[in-house]
């Protein structure tokens, strides 16, 4: 069997992206694109739908008021897609039928097929009621959230992804167009850069010391200074972190380089 397919994203390079690498899957079949929330609840009241891509953050009508417009019993399968990492977390909690976060990775798309395949094949596609009032629910309180700064992050582990809590993340560096995240012994690949990695932590926590570095102001045991331009900033595990000029600043403008 075939599943009639709908992608629903606001962007269209989202959507050819994804209807692209669902060609080449034999059992599915995309069979519609909408724009937006308004035309994705006029097709589902218009035409059968299999499984459903569906992005959360669209103009017109969000995904989950999307769901609440069409009614959960009359939902198809839907795998949400978001841009937005907390969205993405919260969802999981919920334990939804699955989540995808853009840029979709192919790994990680036949991943969710399969998910998807194995719980058509069991007769339980459908989300519960619970589950999805849960989703909107969350998905409500994210709308307009309190903390505008992230207190998790999704990394994408080929067909898994670990739940990082930015509170433990000891530092940060570049990796070309990727960050590492460093956590105890542990280390983490997320496909951010630092530049874009920065804008979303506390900057009453984390200081970008380096062009290439991010630090946990509660790991900072001391600062170092060498020569009159050789700066270093101390973790408290003793690893010794360049830091720049620039970097120096950023740390005393945080108010917290009075007390270190």
């Amino acid at each position: 069997m075939r599943l009639r397919t709908v992608i629903a994203d606001d962007e269209p390079l989202a959507r050819d992206r994804l209807k692209a690498m669902l060609f080449g899957e034999t059992s599915v079949e995309v069979t519609g694109e909408c724009r937006n929330g308004r035309e994705l609840v006029s097709l589902l009241k218009s035409e059968p739908v299999d499984l459903l891509f569906l992005d959360i953050q669209m103009p017109g009508n969000t995904g989950f008021e999307v769901v609440e417009q069409i009614g959960i019993a009359r939902m198809p399968p839907t795998v949400f897609v978001t841009a937005h990492n907390e969205y993405a977390v919260r969802a999981f909690e919920v334990h939804a039928l699955d989540y995808l976060t853009k840029p979709v990775e192919l790994q990680r798309l036949q991943s969710a097929l399969e998910h998807v395949r194995e719980r058509i094949a069991s007769k339980a596609a459908l989300i519960t009621q619970e589950q999805m009032q849960a989703i909107a629910s969350s998905l409500q309180r994210v709308e307009v959230p309190a903390e505008p700064y992230v207190k998790r992050l999704l990394v994408p582990n080929g067909a898994r992804e670990t739940i990082v809590q930015v509170a433990d993340i000891d530092w940060i560096e570049a990796a070309d167009y990727y960050s590492r995240l460093h956590v105890g012994p542990k280390t983490y690949m997320l496909r951010q850069t630092v530049k874009q990695l920065v804008d979303s932590l506390d900057p009453a926590r984390f200081v970008r010391v380096h062009r290439s570095t991010i630090v946990n102001i509660d790991r900072v045991k001391e600062i170092l200074r060498e020569g009159r331009a050789d700066l270093w900033v101390v973790l408290t595990d003793g690893q010794r972190l360049k830091m720049s000029k620039a970097g120096w600043e950023n740390l005393l403008t945080t108010g917290t380089a009075r007390s270190l």
